[in-house]
């Protein structure tokens, strides 16, 4: 795949040049970097460096949490039942956890319910709210869903059961009648901070509760370890207050006491001291996914509530076996779906792909759409099913709100919801045609051609010839403070020209997928030592690369910066995320590397 190198613009160059002299002449391109993240004055970089927990926003700024508050004490201080109602998938999970936990340990009989999706689908639905009545609770707390559950919030009115919502989607034209509704998108919320994912409003609203009953808010730092892994796995924001989340909840995780994290942590070999966002993405997340996805979901959250050792080994297990399980459906439907895909894209659907395969496992069509979002670059549903249910997930591509675009086909769908990248939806089987030309249509009308060429954005350029500075420990200890990593707060990518490789390129992995590089550049006649390079998924560059080196070429970079321990040795190394020969080289190598790029 060909991407567009585009380094990203900064608005005032002069707050650059201000904000570097603040911070002692930090590197130009790391205080560019800074600065594309907001962080543009000397007391939002001390914010940025040092995301305290005292920073946190006063829960009552959102709207009805006094409402919700007041409630949820009074049924403490009455001793009432409640029923903790959440999603299926890791927000709504932790969501659930942390929620259920806070409450039992405040006495309160609280027990949970998790919709299966296969059975239920996505949402409150009445199966719940009937359950609620039969365990004799007079309170739901629903989270991560119930934003768009306007039947089903009537239903529990009827039955006389209060409702309480902690959501973090987008909300309809309509809202439900319930309660409270904590909900930071809501238009009339002025709360600072939207981004909050559901098991964030849970943490919000149990905060508050212990404000009311005059407890200290902070008993529930030491629920921050839910918080991280829900945070991290919904691909919120790690922007303001989800940064001091993450940083925090990261430091609670690798100290958890929790036995079924630290289960799970053993089954998988798992170091959490050593966890960081990314890292939750593709280890935790997916195991606590699994449950959901092939079965029940339940077991993820009597996993996180188990306090036996012997029971957590148990369901850790489960969930690893599930896991293993699950990838290998996985592989078997991306393969298929990539098929259709080519011969949908060879038609007139240019601008979206929607799959339609009644056999495929509803559980990872989510997953296999990213993957084709990955291989194609285009919105992509993967439906799911027949006759009048059939169920799917939809992803995106930056610049296209996903959610917006099954707004406009909204009368062919029994039921839709999500964000500006990932949304579900069920409609009947008949209507798949007329939805597919719909939503295609939908999407052309705000795409261009250029939006549908991935692009790599970049922080800045290095010289990495400059006899100013270099990559070196220092530099190293100043962008690892950049962390957490996680979307609108990426890993900062960088760009470097006119390199020379110090040695012969290399391919690494079972299939030659991978590409390994040393490069080196001279400050004033002088070289520089090498840095090492590793390109994941680059081996399609090398032969290019290999004669472009034995012609003397030199390339054009784009990296970013990352530690890497090998027989116990770390050292500072360069992830290549695209590799080009430079503009001014004109040997045959160099002119094959270029059609590549352009291909």
């Amino acid at each position: 795949m060909s991407y567009r190198w585009v380094v990203r613009s900064v608005e005032d160059p002069d707050t650059v040049t201000h904000l570097q002299k603040q911070l002692n002449d930090l590197p130009e391109a790391l205080t560019r970097a800074l600065v594309l993240r907001g962080v543009d004055t000397f007391e939002r970089a001390r914010a940025y460096f040092r995301p305290s927990i005292e920073r946190l926003h006063d829960p009552f700024l959102m709207e009805s949490m006094d409402v919700a508050a007041e409630r949820v004490a009074e049924a403490i201080s009455c001793g009432e039942r409640v029923l903790v109602y959440g999603d299926y998938d890791v927000d709504g999970t932790t969501a659930t956890a942390l929620m259920t936990s806070f409450l039992q340990s405040q006495g309160v009989e609280a027990s949970f319910f998790i919709p299966n999706r296969f059975e239920h689908g996505y949402g409150l639905n009445k199966v719940g709210i009937d359950l609620a009545r039969e365990r004799g609770a007079s309170l739901i707390i629903a989270l991560d869903c119930g934003i768009t559950a306007v039947d089903e919030a009537a239903y529990a009115r009827e039955q006389g059961i209060d409702l309480i919502i902690c959501d973090h989607h987008t909300a309809s034209a309509q809202m439900p009648d319930a309660l409270a509704i904590l909900d930071p998108k809501r238009p009339e919320c002025s709360y600072p901070f939207d981004e909050l994912s559901g098991c964030g409003v849970g943490f919000k609203l149990a905060q508050a509760v212990l404000h009311l009953l005059e407890e200290d808010p902070r008993a529930m730092h030491d629920y921050l370890d839910l918080v991280a892994v829900s945070t991290a796995s919904d691909i919120v924001p790690l922007r303001g207050e989800n940064r001091v989340l993450m940083r925090e909840g990261l430091k609670q995780l690798g100290q958890t006491q929790r036995t079924g994290i630290q289960a799970m942590a053993a089954a998988a070999d798992l170091d959490l001291n050593k966890m960081t966002s990314t890292r939750i993405v593709f280890t935790i997340g997916p195991r606590i996914n699994a449950a959901g996805r092939l079965g029940d979901a339940e077991r993820a959250v009597r996993l996180l509530l188990s306090e036996d050792s012997a029971e957590a080994g148990q369901l850790a297990g489960e969930l690893e076996r599930i896991n293993k399980e699950r990838r290998t459906i996985d592989r078997q439907t991306a393969d298929e779906a990539v098929s259709k895909a080519e011969t949908h894209l060879s038609g007139r659907h240019r601008h979206a792909i929607v799959l339609h395969d009644e056999d495929w496992h509803q559980g990872v069509i989510g997953i296999v759409a990213s993957r084709i979002v990955e291989h194609f670059y285009r919105p992509t549903v993967m439906l799911s099913g027949s006759g009048n249910e059939v169920k799917g997930s939809a992803r995106s591509i930056v610049g296209v709100n996903i959610y917006n675009a099954l707004s406009q086909c909204e009368d062919l769908l029994l039921k839709f919801g999500g964000h500006d990248y990932a949304a579900g939806m069920t409609l009947c089987e008949d209507d798949v045609p007329e939805f597919r030309e719909r939503l295609n249509d939908a999407i052309a009308e705000v795409t261009t051609p250029e939006m549908l060429i991935p692009a790599i954005e970049i922080d800045a350029e290095l010289d990495l010839g400059s006899v100013e500075w270099e990559i070196d420990s220092n530099f190293w200890k100043v962008l690892k403070q950049f962390a957490p990593f996680g979307p609108q707060n990426m890993r900062p990518v960088f760009l470097s020209r006119q390199l020379s490789l110090a040695r012969p390129p290399r391919t690494v992995g079972r299939d030659g997928d991978h590409l390994k590089l040393s490069v080196e550049a001279s400050a004033n006649g002088r070289r520089r030592a090498p840095l090492d390079v590793i390109g994941f998924n680059l081996g399609d560059k090398f032969d290019a690369l290999r004669e472009n080196h034995g012609s003397g070429g030199l390339i054009d970079l784009v990296y970013s910066v990352e530690e890497n321990t090998y027989r116990g040795i770390t050292k500072l190394q360069l992830k290549a995320r695209d590799v080009r020969v430079s503009a001014d080289d004109s040997s045959a190598a160099a002119e094959k590397l270029k059609s590549q790029d352009t291909a």
